[in-house]
């Protein structure tokens, strides 16, 4: 090459260098100036390269009872992960901070996980060959205990580490659950309401989570000056239901021993305050308990969502009709037995009797279906008794505060059901429905609006967000037809020939109610046959002559012999609970007997000695718990001057408490008394105590956290039998060896 051109290509060269030089020069002031390539901020991406950014999750409002009680909760729970990259210990000589160990990693985890130590072992070797900086361990990870997380630490295993999460917890397990529902934690430990109240408020009661923000450096350690920013957390705001603990806790007890000797398909039973609206107690089963979810037969609170044929309990808005209408003389006689109308194919019978010429009252109180009959057709009239339907509320929801309600239907075209409808044939409502219009009967005609929901507030500025308050919906019949009713079914229960003579019968108050037998549709066409294939129901309300407490029970097909009434497993819920809620509400007895059945006014406790308190509860055949060998009460789970029924599990806490033997006790009592004596308590299972980690007679005051494990009543027996199986096996294998 010659020298021109050799010098051709070097100042090409030079200058093609120069112009790069002047692009990448301008490039770099230009980003120096403006701080930006491309669009993006660099300062706002070096920011965010090195801010780490955590989650503050809001704890999800509280859930209680009437009287303060706590139906639900957040239960803290624990989160699993394994930091596996080496770079997070930059002094490894010092102390490691990432998995170095595998295999003792694994074993240890495994033990504690109850799970398999090779699949533990193969996530964490997986997960450092694809260079990935932590590892978690899916939903063997997820919900730790409080109990699994102390074992894992106690491990000291390098590199693993905690998240901490909730879970929703339900202190009285099977309690009320399908009114207060359930709220799980998905995948990304969010708790969600599902059903029921937590369903229902899920906006109320789910908060909103926080952050909190700051810089670290390679080694994710926090920098001296991190610019932390936080942004505080809402909690959710809490909710307080018209369940009243005590009431609800005495209709699970009959509901619980209804279902296990009867086995019949369905129940549900509710009280209600007639004056309020107030829900104070409300069950069905099959339900479920929402802490263990295991073989859930029925998601739906059949109260609210179930419409069902009512049967001869309808009779009683057919007579507040005809007596509304001036049309109902309760000493008109007829022919019972049969009826018969040329609209219909087949007459309208009495249930398997004639009982020759009646009055109409006689009628009413044997449950005729001619009487009621004969009053639509012949007195009323078709269109004025489908007024009075609606005038009830029978075409419509009542719009309690819970999801998922459905309204019966009334069928009502053709004569032969609007002759089946009078006495509860063919027509459908909900229990919710049935309860909602009685309440006009009980409450001087004013139907009022039902509701469970009582006040909504904010746990951080004690506002109230919401209050209910007792409304007045409707009034389809007077005051004066009202206590015409209240009568008419107070005869039900105290005539001779009343269907629930004997049967509805309290101890210490009158009651006024109306039986029902109601035939259960087939899939077949018509309706099913045989003793038991009925849906037995009571509407009753007491005291008689003003009631304080409204009360319906329906139970389906129990599995009853064919000498025994389907009356039997619905009366002994209705007496049992309508018994002990009025006592329990200090309501006065208005029979001549005024005895106050197990039930005692309770006595001052602040600062009393053991034995004064404990002899004046025994005169009242009260056994107390006395927690403690001091010689004062200091504290109890009941108030000065309550009114407490016998079977309440009263507590006294004395001035040198120590741990008494809970073996036995019900989930519920425990929960009361880790509340008493202010012990953080994780519980294991539900139903009755078997275990507890702290001994019996240890001092409590050094002993915050207590770990309880539960049994239900069915694997307490399975246990027992197990026992017993293997205690005549070695009487046997004795006895042989003696041979």
């Amino acid at each position: 090459m010659n020298k021109p051109n050799a010098k051709f290509f070097i100042n090409l060269f030079f200058g093609m260098f120069f112009v790069l030089f002047l692009v990448i020069a301008g490039r770099l002031i230009f980003i120096s100036a403006t701080g930006e390539v491309q669009g993006v901020n660099l300062e706002d991406w070096a920011n965010k390269q090195r801010t780490t950014e955590t989650s503050l999750p809001a704890q999800r409002g509280y859930i209680y009872d009437r009287n303060g009680m706590t139906l639900a909760q957040d239960l803290t729970t624990y989160g699993l992960y394994a930091v596996i990259d080496e770079s997070y210990s930059p002094n490894p000589e010092r102390r490691l901070n990432h998995v170095d160990d595998v295999d003792r990693t694994a074993e240890g985890l495994a033990d504690v996980l109850d799970a398999d130590a090779s699949e533990i072992q193969d996530r964490l070797e997986s997960g450092k060959e694809n260079g990935q900086f932590q590892v978690e361990f899916g939903r063997a990870g997820h919900q730790l205990t409080r109990e699994q997380y102390l074992a894992i630490e106690e491990l000291e295993l390098p590199g693993i580490y905690f998240h901490e999460g909730s879970d929703r917890y339900y202190p009285n397990g099977l309690f009320a659950s399908q009114v207060i529902g359930l709220a799980q934690a998905n995948d990304g430990g969010q708790v969600t309401g599902l059903t029921g109240i937590e369903a229902q408020l899920e906006d109320v009661l789910r908060g909103e989570d926080g952050s909190l923000k700051f810089e670290r450096d390679n080694y994710h350690s926090r920098l001296l000056d991190a610019n932390e920013v936080i942004e505080e957390e809402q909690d959710g705001h809490n909710v307080t239901l018209t369940i009243d603990q005590k009431i609800q806790t005495v209709l699970e007890d009959a509901m619980t021993q209804v279902d296990a000797q009867y086995e019949p398909e369905r129940i549900t039973a509710t009280v209600m305050d007639p004056k309020t609206g107030e829900v104070l107690a409300m069950s069905n089963r099959p339900s479920y308990n929402p802490n263990q979810l295991e073989n859930v037969t029925n998601w739906y609170n059949d109260v609210v969502s179930t419409p069902i044929e009512p049967g001869s309990t309808m009779k009683a808005f057919t007579i507040a009709a005809a007596i509304e209408e001036g049309v109902y003389d309760p000493d008109e006689t007829y022919e019972s037995g049969s009826y018969s109308i040329d609209q219909i194919d087949r007459p309208i019978t009495d249930y398997r009797r004639h009982w020759g010429e009646i009055t109409f009252e006689e009628g009413f109180q044997r449950s005729s279906n001619v009487a009621m009959s004969k009053l639509v057709w012949e007195k009323l009239g078709t269109e004025t008794f489908h007024d009075y339907l609606e005038a009830f509320h029978f075409d419509r929801p009542t719009g309690i505060d819970l999801p998922r309600e459905e309204a019966g239907t009334i069928l009502y075209r053709y004569p032969i059901e609007q002759l089946t409808t009078s006495y509860g044939q063919g027509t459908t409502v909900t229990p919710i429905q049935m309860l909602k219009a009685a309440t006009a009967i009980a409450n001087d005609g004013k139907m009022v609006q039902p509701y469970v929901i009582q006040d909504i507030v904010n746990p951080d500025t004690q506002e109230t967000i919401q209050s209910n308050e007792p409304e007045v919906v409707d009034q389809p019949i007077s005051k004066e037809t009202a206590d015409e009713v209240l009568k008419a079914m107070e005869s039900v229960v105290s005539s001779d020939v009343g269907t629930a003579r004997n049967i509805y019968d309290l101890e210490s108050y009158t009651v006024a109610g109306k039986t029902g037998t109601a035939q259960i549709s087939s899939s077949e066409g018509g309706y099913l046959e045989g003793h038991e294939n009925y849906i037995f129901s009571f509407l009753g309300m007491a005291p008689a002559d003003d009631p304080e407490l409204l009360m319906y029970v329906t139970v389906q097909q129990p599995k009853i012999a064919e000498d025994e009434a389907g009356s039997a497993p619905v009366s002994f819920i209705f007496n049992h609970v309508m018994e002990n809620a009025l006592h329990y509400m200090n309501i006065k007895p208005d029979k001549e007997s005024e005895e106050t059945v197990g039930q005692i006014h309770f006595p001052d406790w602040h600062d009393q000695s053991v034995d004064t308190v404990v002899d004046r509860l025994n005169e009242a055949n009260i056994d107390p718990v006395v927690i403690g060998e001091g010689d004062t009460i200091v504290n109890s789970n009941m108030d000065a001057d309550e009114l407490i029924l016998s079977t309440d599990k009263v507590m006294l806490v004395t001035d040198e408490p120590t741990m008494p033997d809970l073996s036995g006790w019900s989930l519920r009592s425990v929960t009361e008394f880790a509340h008493l004596l202010d012990l953080d308590i994780e519980m294991i299972g539900s139903g009755y105590l078997i275990e507890q980690s702290i001994e019996e007679g240890a001092s409590i005051e050094n002993s915050p956290y207590l770990l309880t494990e539960f049994l239900s009543y069915e694997q307490l027996q399975e246990q027992l039998k197990a026992e017993t199986e293997e205690e005549s096996d070695e009487v046997e294998e004795e006895d042989q060896e003696l041979d």
